[in-house]
């Protein structure tokens, strides 16, 4: 598997791109990670437009097997956070053939 762009990568990236130094493009990472963990908290979405959107979502109790066992087990109801890829980033990743 093919590795991504490590934080320090992508802070240096967008300094570039930006034309800021490092510090700034960090604190900008920070403060945007931040906003969408408060945000998503807050409303249940948080959208980064032509990226996609974390969403807040619950999920409800169900029964489960213990996959050594084969036993039934009850699974807890529980909140998650999904994230939902924006359709123009989706296409242009890949697209439909």
């Amino acid at each position: 598997m093919a590795a991504g762009l490590t934080k320090t990568q992508l802070v240096r990236h967008l300094a570039e791109k930006v034309e800021v130094n490092n510090k700034t493009a960090a604190t900008f990472l920070e403060h945007l990670a931040d906003t969408a963990i408060k945000e998503t908290k807050k409303n249940g979405v948080f959208v980064v437009p032509g990226i996609g959107r974390l969403v807040k979502a619950h999920r409800k109790a169900r029964m489960g097997r213990n996959p050594q066992t084969g036993e039934p087990i009850k699974i807890k109801a529980k909140t998650v956070v999904t994230f939902r890829v924006a359709k123009a980033a989706k296409d242009a990743i890949a697209p439909k053939k």
